[in-house]
């Protein structure tokens, strides 16, 4: 039986070089589906453990460590790579030298957590059976999210996990602490793109026109009928309009309107009825209105479930690793998060990583310019992850 203290102890010694990895990362941030170095830093390091890996999905990793006791058991853990389209504003020795491309998401994080796991597990394969699948999978940041891509490209097969494992840094949560919810937990998400068609003309003479900004605005209103007289008012859901583009002037009525959103729910039969609807409205009040809409939803992530059996099992062993009092309950979080497919497929179960530090200034939100890490939530990070692996295989 491997015990905690021994893990801990290698935390430790990999510590300084766990924020090397990290510090390495954060400076040369990569964005969606171009981690090309990023991919090259985590294989130079995997081979020198002698850790074999495989690509996946362009520039994604997956690494196997395999246990030297017998055991056919198996686990995957995943940590995402990519980076955001954000100007950094921290002026930190690490800061990212790639001019409006940030790790703004902590993925740095993620990753160099995983790699310092992944030296932990290596370092103890003589003492534990089972299998470890690596996962370093690039573009959750955006459609069609790199989780989907690697699921069909076989990630969860040959050998296939009974089980997924993924944390994510949440600066509201003190460093030295993670949080847990059981069953569901994060929102679907979908993006919906809408073009108002009417008849530009000058702004004094609104009968010879059809506004399709008065129509914009009708259908940004109606729609949010949807939300508060349509849905079960137990099952949250949210619906935003972000961006509204109409190139007229104080006197010009545009030819058309475009709109942008997106749409947020925890389950999907409601998720596809709440876009059949939104679609019908919408198109249903530019045509009573003399226009025409084009209604364009772009389907995006499914809702993420903590399967319950395993969700309790990792809390269990984090109250385990680091102290019942260091373990913090999670609300719902209508974010999304492309480690729901992987929920979808198997069982999961999505933790979070305490970052935030208000001495060290690291209580920004994640995508903000001012988003850091409280860097001493990596000795958590790196240990927690390799401990739950190791007591979920049966060690």
């Amino acid at each position: 039986m491997i015990q905690k203290d021994k893990i801990q102890a290698l935390s430790n010694k990999i510590f300084d070089q766990v924020v090397g990895y990290r510090q390495h990362l954060h400076s040369n941030p990569e964005l969606s589906f171009k981690e090309f170095e990023t991919s090259a830093f985590i294989k130079k390091l995997l081979t020198d453990w002698g850790i074999p890996f495989s690509d996946m999905a362009n520039t994604g990793v997956v690494g196997v460590i395999k246990g030297d006791l017998p055991s056919d058991k198996i686990i995957a853990l995943r940590a995402d790579m990519d980076a955001l389209p954000i100007l950094e504003a921290n002026k930190k020795p690490y800061a990212s030298k790639n001019a409006g491309v940030m790790h703004a998401c902590g993925h740095d994080v993620h990753s160099s957590s995983l790699l310092g796991s992944a030296y932990i597990l290596n370092s103890l394969k003589a003492e534990f059976g089972g299998t470890i699948k690596l996962i370093f999978q690039p573009g959750e940041e955006v459609l069609p999210g790199g989780a989907s891509i690697m699921i069909k490209e076989g990630v969860l097969e040959s050998p296939k996990p009974q089980s997924i494992i993924g944390q994510h840094v949440m600066p509201l949560i003190e460093t030295g602490k993670v949080g847990f919810r059981s069953g569901i937990y994060m929102a679907s998400t979908d993006e919906l793109y809408v073009t108002v068609h009417g008849k530009g003309g000058h702004g004094a003479q609104p009968h010879q026109n059809i506004d399709p900004v008065l129509i914009a605005s009708h259908i940004i209103i109606a729609l949010q009928q949807i939300v508060s007289r349509n849905a079960d008012p137990r099952l949250p859901s949210v619906l935003s309009f972000g961006k509204v583009q109409a190139n007229g002037a104080t006197n010009i009525i545009p030819n058309e309107v475009k709109i942008e959103g997106t749409f947020r729910t925890l389950n999907e039969e409601w998720r596809k009825e709440a876009k059949r609807l939104m679609k019908k409205m919408a198109e249903g009040i530019a045509e009573s209105m003399g226009g025409s809409c084009d209604f364009r939803i772009m389907d995006g992530y499914p809702y993420l479930i903590n399967e319950e059996k395993l969700t309790a099992n990792a809390r269990g062993f984090a109250e385990d690793y680091l102290g019942k009092e260091n373990v913090v309950d999670l609300d719902i979080w209508m974010a999304a998060e492309d480690f729901a497919y992987y929920s979808q497929v198997t069982d999961a179960c999505f933790y979070r990583l305490g970052t935030g530090n208000k001495d060290k200034g690291t209580t920004y939100s994640v995508h903000t310019p001012n988003f850091d890490i409280d860097e001493d939530a990596l000795r958590t990070s790196t240990g927690l992850m390799a401990y739950v692996a190791l007591k979920q295989l049966g060690n």
